[in-house]
């Protein structure tokens, strides 16, 4: 099985306006995505059981460190563009109502989670994740972790790593996460 870069629901050429510019999007997305990709593949051409797993098979199965950074890079990325769309959707009202009655509001929600996205150290991403007993909770993971490894059902994720934003915010996280708000699209999170 091939993996391939999947069609971005915006054009490279466009950014994700208000909050990420074509340039950042470019290098995130045709430079660092495309890469883990390429990686994957190059595993994959060199193994046959991989070759025959799904993504997230190989995420769940692998005992390979270098394997399972590209593949749950690529699934983390693949994912996360998804969770954006130009000038952002509302939240549905069902959805919003899981939120108010989880966190108390939506921006309550939206500061734990940016709180809980400053605070990952390093390198990884911030989750809102459905667990085995339904529940909603924000998860932060370091480097290509990712919740599936755990049962948990993602949501909404927001990159933390550094190349997500350099381009447009350098190292200003705090920036990046308060743009990041503006371009969700709220029908694909309450969609999972």
């Amino acid at each position: 099985m091939s993996h391939t870069l999947p069609t971005l629901p915006f054009p490279v050429e466009g950014g994700i306006p208000p909050s990420i510019s074509p340039k950042q999007l470019e290098l995130h997305y045709n430079k660092h995505h495309n890469a883990y990709v390429t990686k994957l593949n190059g595993f994959c051409a060199d193994n046959a059981t991989l070759a025959q797993q799904s993504l997230e098979d190989i995420i769940k199965t692998t005992d390979n460190k270098a394997v399972f950074n590209n593949a749950a890079q690529h699934y983390n990325h693949s994912f996360y563009w998804n969770c954006l769309t130009p000038n952002g959707k509302p939240v549905p009202a069902a959805f919003q109502a899981q939120l108010d009655a989880t966190f108390g509001s939506v921006a309550e929600f939206q500061a734990k989670f940016s709180a809980a996205a400053m605070a990952q150290f390093g390198s990884g991403w911030a989750w809102l994740v459905r667990d085995s007993d339904n529940k909603l909770k924000i998860v932060t993971t370091g480097n290509a972790d990712v919740p599936i490894t755990t049962g948990e059902t993602p949501l909404l994720v927001c990159d933390v790593w550094e190349h997500a934003y350099y381009v447009d915010h350098l190292n200003r996280r705090d920036l990046y996460l308060e743009s990041f708000w503006k371009i969700v699209n709220w029908e694909f999170v309450a969609s999972q």
